[in-house]
């Protein structure tokens, strides 16, 4: 396995070094906020007669990365960032490769799917790391600006959880 990683993080930045000379990079900010769902969601509000929302937000993200594309179409990059689990008292380092998909779906649109697998470390808890595995589906913008939905596991257990994870939204700016 570690073999594998050494040979995919070569690849990865052989591929780097070489398309920056042909300007076929990509980077990559994004902007996420985990959701949890809202216990209290079937309590009516004295005050305004209604139920409450489904979702509440269950902290924040934000990751970026850099890596090789071809016209737009497919990429494979390295990845970094902090994610922040409010419920759990959770914060992650990732650092992950990911690949992205991103075929047209209009003249201007993109439907953009991403993987990416690597490793996580939690902050301020001693040595407890663990395998980083993200999944995002998002709409993908003529301006580069991408809206996904993210599923994500840290490979963490905590709170007597097998695995700590999240699921949230999140606001993408893709620079080609």
């Amino acid at each position: 396995m570690k073999l594998l990683n050494l040979i995919l993080c070569l690849l990865l930045f052989s591929s780097v070094a070489y398309a920056q000379n042909n300007k076929n990079t990509y980077f990559q900010f994004d902007i996420n906020i985990p959701l949890i769902g809202n216990p209290d969601r079937d309590d009516i509000d004295p005050y305004t007669n209604e139920k409450g929302s489904w979702f509440l937000p269950d902290g924040i993200g934000s990751k970026i990365g850099y890596g090789v594309h071809y016209h737009k179409w497919v990429g494979l990059g390295i990845h970094t960032g902090l994610e922040w689990k409010w419920t759990d008292k959770l914060v992650i380092a990732p650092i992950f490769a990911n690949f992205r998909l991103s075929p047209k779906i209009g003249e201007e649109t993109r439907i953009t799917l991403q993987l990416g697998l690597g490793k996580t470390i939690a902050l301020g808890r001693g040595d407890l790391t663990g395998e980083y595995r993200k999944i995002s589906l998002g709409l993908q913008t003529s301006d580069d600006l991408l809206l996904f939905i993210e599923v994500s596991g840290f490979g963490i257990p905590i709170n007597n959880q097998k695995e700590a994870g999240s699921v949230g939204l999140g606001l993408s700016l893709v620079s080609f």
